[in-house]
């Protein structure tokens, strides 16, 4: 089975030849190609990607402008000649020495996520307030999605997955998070979860902002939209808003009104 793994990048020059190199050796065994979307970095990583295609099993896709990771991601999928996809970072936060792991694992499943918040995985370097933000951002998609309710880390940029998974399914994502539109859209039966340790990266520029903490919101409000899940639960909140009214109507008929005790 051929692995395509999609790699996003925007001004990440020095940890490319790296995480290719990594990849090489961790994958030295597999039938791959690395798929490189391009947002025309101004520091040069399209066209160092362009210079490694001797090297490594190489394909570069050079997009005009900073066009965001999430859509990057999309035309990567579908210029990706794999039978199964990976998708990841290039900065080292998500470390290539998993993806085997994450490839094996689609032996048994349709989707596997490299997960911080499974037994064996976790962060390291985060401050307090990035560890809240992570934790109540991945409780807010549950609230509108059934699907992501039993899947420990649905906001993983680290993840693997069949073809047939997005085979003519729309995915339109705001931001960072495409995996959460991925398991709210695709055509699956299982999921897995694989641990890893996010770290901080060593080079370069986090892209973690304000801005994409709203874009995040965004996009849960768009999918929720869309899948019909917003109607859904303002009808939830009406049914059981209704319900407390009327069982404060008969507790005030009956001891206001009647003047009866309870007790």
């Amino acid at each position: 089975m051929r692995t395509s793994i999609i790699i996003p990048t925007y001004n990440e020059r020095e940890n490319l030849l790296p995480l290719l190199e990594r990849l090489s050796s961790s994958l030295a065994d597999h039938d791959y190609e690395v798929v490189i979307v391009d947002d025309n970095s101004p520091d040069g990583t399209g066209e160092l990607a362009e210079e490694l295609i001797g090297r490594f099993p190489l394909r570069v896709i050079h997009r005009q402008g900073k066009l965001g990771l999430a859509s990057a991601v999309v035309e990567g999928m579908s210029a990706a000649s794999g039978d199964s996809l990976v998708v990841m970072d290039a900065d080292l936060q998500h470390p290539p020495e998993v993806v085997p792991q994450l490839v094996r694992a689609l032996k048994d499943a349709d989707v596997a996520i490299a997960s911080r918040y499974v037994r064996g995985g976790g962060t390291k370097g985060w401050t307090l307030s990035r560890r809240i933000i992570s934790r109540v951002a991945k409780l807010i998609p549950r609230i509108p999605f059934a699907q992501v309710r039993g899947i420990k880390d649905p906001l993983s940029g680290f993840f693997a997955l069949k073809r047939e998974v997005i085979e003519e399914v729309k995915l339109e994502p705001i931001g960072f998070k495409i995996l959460l539109e991925i398991l709210v859209k695709g055509k699956y039966a299982r999921v897995t979860e694989v641990p890893f340790t996010f770290r901080r990266r060593e080079r370069g520029k986090s892209t973690f902002s304000l801005g994409e903490q709203i874009n995040y919101l965004r996009h849960v409000w768009r999918l929720a939209w869309s899948e019909g899940e917003v109607l859904r639960f303002l009808k939830f909140c009406l049914v059981g808003g209704s319900g407390v009214l009327v069982n404060f109507g008969f507790y005030t008929l009956l001891t206001r009104i009647l003047g009866l005790g309870v007790h």
